[in-house]
């Protein structure tokens, strides 16, 4: 190979590495300020599933997912999934045990474990803390779930939750009831 190729060769696998669409995209952590807005989002979607599975008073109003939560918007088909999931809580009659008392109260907190940026996806990992009280007891359960966000210039927009661990039924989850919980 003479010089003048040999050049241009190292010149083109230069500019190749100085393009960004050659590049891979790496994974990087989001500020705190963001994580903190992003785990605020994702936690009102298993709060108010919690608070789903808790009988109304008469005069509470329906509980509905917000189409914005802190700056975070939640995609139309995320906030109609939501909104089918507490339906369909509500209209169940959930007691931890057949034919026992109903849920009284539910908590639900967040806890941010991972989150990790890349490109114009973040993905949020955290566990979700849930405590269902009834009669004199109460249930309680750790799960992990990961929220998938998505950034367009400043607007985040949450995209879709999933629960980590296969095999596991949140107690705030529709379908089923967890087994080994009633």
């Amino acid at each position: 190979m003479d010089v003048k190729r040999l050049g241009l060769v190292l010149a083109l696998a230069a500019l190749a590495g100085l393009c960004p669409s050659t590049q891979p995209l790496r994974a990087s952590t989001v500020d705190r300020e963001t994580e903190r807005q992003l785990t605020v989002a994702a936690s009102t979607l298993v709060r108010l599933r919690s608070q789903a599975l808790v009988p109304k008073s008469r005069n509470e109003r329906r509980r509905r997912m917000p189409p914005e939560v802190l700056g975070v918007a939640i995609s139309p088909n995320l906030a109609r999934a939501q909104e089918r999931a507490l339906r369909e809580l509500e209209n169940r009659n959930r007691a931890p045990v057949e034919g026992g008392p109903a849920f009284t109260g539910a908590r639900t907190r967040l806890e941010p474990a991972r989150t990790i940026r890349t490109g114009d996806r973040i993905t949020l990992e955290a566990i979700e803390h849930t405590e269902v009280r009834y009669g004199g007891g109460k249930v309680t359960q750790s799960i992990r779930r990961r929220f998938e966000f998505m950034t367009r210039g400043d607007r985040i927009t949450l995209l879709d939750e999933q629960v980590v661990d296969r095999g596991t039924h949140p107690i705030n989850d529709p379908g089923p009831f967890p087994a080994g919980s009633r």
